[in-house]
């Protein structure tokens, strides 16, 4: 019995000694020659925990489940899938990116813009012409005398006061005989009222557009962005995001329609301010020419009652 009790204790003291010969080498054992326990295995009392590696981090240890690795590295690209890429947002990309509707607003604004820029080229010239022409044509007659020598000094050149000069000379024609002055003076005078506001409407050509284009334009402009907006929220609710990346696009195509329609609005209401002034200043032109053919038909009258009465005399 005493043998046998010996040998038993010889065999456990032997295991014990193997066992703890056997942790070192256990323990410096990589963990990747193991396969990892997976979370739904409770862990045993015998089993090591693998070793934390640089590229893993290790979740928080719960009783009776093994530690999950988890690489950060393997989560960049979801995020990067889930973040919309940025788009170039330059002019050119928003409008070609907007509604159809924007669009059509966005080009109704740039031809409207571009009518602005075409009446201000062709008033400013024609207006320069009108005034210079009769200025010069002033200066010829200064000196004239008598209707007649008015319209020599001018010669055939067409314009507001050959026409004032025509008018006259035709009164006088028509009313040859009559012994009333006063009755011609007042016949003249209406045919230069008439002549006034004729060039009144022809020098105002174009200053209506400029008007319409300076009061409706921001309307305009603000109906595309309401529009574009409202798209814009629509395509938020789609896309059940209010990522700054996906709202911004939208909404600057919108704001872009207020910005043309202000680009065309501005210039317009200048503009037409500028032809405002010049055309007061042109048209005060016209009313001295007026004046200046009224005088010469009152000399002409004068004249011709005058020799009336040196006929007579003698």
């Amino acid at each position: 019995m005493k043998t046998m009790s010996f040998q038993a204790s010889l065999a456990a003291a032997l295991m014990l000694a193997s066992a703890w010969l056997a942790s070192p080498v256990l323990a410096q054992t990589p963990v990747l020659s193991a396969p990892a326990p997976s979370a739904a295995q409770p862990s045993t009392a015998g089993t090591v925990p693998p070793a934390a590696t640089p590229a893993a981090s290790t979740a928080p240890a719960v009783a009776g489940a093994a530690p999950v690795a988890v690489n950060p590295a393997s989560a960049k690209p979801e995020a990067a899938a889930i973040a919309p890429a940025m788009k170039e947002l330059s002019p050119w990309v928003m409008f070609m990116s907007a509604d159809v509707i924007v669009k059509a607003v966005m080009i109704g604004l740039a031809f409207a813009s571009l009518m602005t820029w075409t009446v201000f080229i062709a008033k400013s010239i024609e207006l320069s012409v009108a005034s210079s022409k009769l200025r010069s044509a002033l200066k010829k007659i200064a000196e004239a005398r008598s209707l007649a020598e008015a319209q020599m000094a001018l010669g055939t050149k067409e314009g507001i006061l050959p026409s004032f000069l025509a008018a006259a000379l035709r009164e006088a024609r028509m009313s040859a005989g009559l012994s009333s002055d006063a009755g011609i003076k007042e016949r003249a005078a209406s045919s230069f009222a008439e002549i006034v506001r004729a060039e009144q409407r022809r020098i105002r050509i174009g200053m209506g557009v400029l008007a319409t284009i300076g009061s409706t334009s921001p309307f305009v402009g603000l109906f595309g962005t309401v529009w574009g907006i409202m798209n814009s929220f629509i395509g938020i609710s789609k896309s059940q995001t209010t990522n700054l990346a996906v709202v911004a696009p939208g909404i600057a195509e919108a704001l872009l329609a207020t910005a043309i329609g202000l680009v065309a609005a501005i210039p317009a209401v200048i503009i037409y301010n500028h032809f405002s002034r010049v055309t007061k200043g042109y048209l005060e032109l016209v009313s001295r020419a007026s004046g200046a053919a009224g005088r010469l038909l009152s000399r002409d009258l004068d004249r011709s009652h005058g020799s009336v009465h040196s006929r007579a005399a003698e």
